[in-house]
């Protein structure tokens, strides 16, 4: 079996596998674009194929940027459309592949790469760990009432205004809004101009028709939207997503959509575990949350630059033991925190923590407590405090969460 990258000349074929191998069929291309492939660059897909020259396999990567605690900005590869076609699986396809991959993103120098797991037994066999989740939350509208705020000087009256736009119409707002809120958001990724231009993805970059409330603060300038349609049953407004730093704002999109007249009940797709909406409902009950579920994964390909790169908000010190039994390598690691910077060396000194690198990957956002894998017996920790310590040292300001969908 040969695995290489696919040439410009080769797009259909693998664009053919992929969905072979998922048994579905090519979407007919539509004026404007809006196929989630329409974005792929060939040479960071690769093709797996027989002897013979029949492709059999796919696994490509999107050149993104993920936010990370403190928020630093780091090349994220977007590990995308891997498939086996049915007639070569469980033949070593797939391990090849995702093998060939993670070497070619180490020759890129490359230190970590995301992904959505279409399954989530999978990928953690290759290192991938769940890093950030997210819930639905729907509110019937006649219970939707939002409290008042207690009027801290950070939750002032709102001053801006809403403006409803058709989707065609806000194309540019919508780019530079996203662009501005994931440069703070923990967990979030880059929507890079071409996935804009050609509509590639799902709502609202897609041609899909949608509403879009924007927010504008009191100079008029956008900081905020909300994309949504109404439709079945029974008229359900559904939000695709919310998109604002700033936690005002939030507030007055989610009152301007939960009192939409002619909606009898609001659906938000995409909430971050433990946000606030809940808490600012009259009727706490009337949100319901569902849904519940792993939303990025991340692989630590270089654990000293890695952990480096990121922020931190406590200091302390660290032994990690890390196994990484897909790539058959070990490594114990000194973390030293001081004053929001990390140092990460090798060291001879007995481990805090032993634990595999894919639920190094989870907790490196900070979306996933360690002690919690130490209580479900993937981390071993060697001394009673460990837990505590590592909690402490991976907490964030701000819960990692990511909306984008590739």
């Amino acid at each position: 079996m040969e695995i290489r990258p696919t040439t410009d000349g080769e797009l259909d074929v693998f664009v053919d596998t992929v969905h072979a191998a998922f048994g579905r069929f090519p979407e007919t291309p539509v004026e404007g674009g809006g196929l989630w492939w329409s974005a792929l660059e060939t040479d960071r897909c690769l093709l797996a194929l027989t002897a013979e020259g029949r492709p059999v396999g796919t696994a490509a990567t999107y050149p993104f940027e993920l936010t990370l605690p403190g928020e630093t900005l780091v090349p994220a590869p977007g590990v995308t459309a891997v498939g086996v076609l049915p007639s070569h699986r469980r033949q070593g396809v797939l391990r090849a592949m995702m093998r060939h991959q993670l070497a070619d993103l180490r020759a890129r120098g490359e230190f970590l790469s995301v992904l959505l797991a279409s399954e989530a037994t999978i990928y953690g066999r290759f290192g991938y760990g769940p890093a950030t989740y997210t819930q639905r939350l729907t509110v019937q509208r006649h219970r939707a009432a939002l409290a008042p705020s207690r009027a801290r000087s950070d939750h002032a009256p709102d001053s801006g205004s809403v403006e409803v736009l058709r989707r065609a119409e806000c194309g540019e707002i919508l780019e530079d809004v996203y662009d501005r809120y994931r440069r703070t958001q923990p967990g979030a990724l880059s929507r890079p101009h071409r996935w804009w231009a050609l509509r590639a993805g799902q709502p609202p970059i897609s041609p899909a028709p949608r509403y879009v409330a924007v927010h504008r603060d009191a100079d008029g300038v956008p900081d905020g939207y909300a994309s949504y349609s109404i439709g079945e049953p029974d008229n359900t407004l559904t939000v695709d997503e919310t998109i604002t730093g700033d936690d005002a704002v939030f507030t007055a999109l989610a009152r301007f959509v939960l009192g939409h007249d002619l909606a009898s009940r609001v659906v938000f797709r995409h909430i971050p575990p433990q946000h606030p909406l809940h808490w600012q409902l009259v009727d706490f009950r009337a949100g319901e949350v569902s849904g519940d579920m792993d939303w990025l994964w991340v692989r630590l390909l270089d654990v000293p630059r890695a952990l480096t790169a990121r922020g931190w908000f406590a200091d302390g010190e660290l032994v990690l033991d890390v196994e990484d039994p897909f790539l058959g390598e070990h490594g114990r690691y000194l973390l030293t925190v001081q004053d929001g910077k990390a140092d990460c060396v090798p060291t001879d000194r007995a481990p805090d923590l032993s634990l595999d690198v894919r639920d190094l990957g989870s907790v490196y956002l900070g979306g996933t407590a360690p002690s919690t894998l130490v209580r479900a017996g993937h981390i071993r920790a060697h001394r009673p405090d460990a837990a505590t310590l590592a909690d402490a040292l991976f907490r964030t300001d701000r819960a990692p969460h990511c909306l984008h969908w590739f």
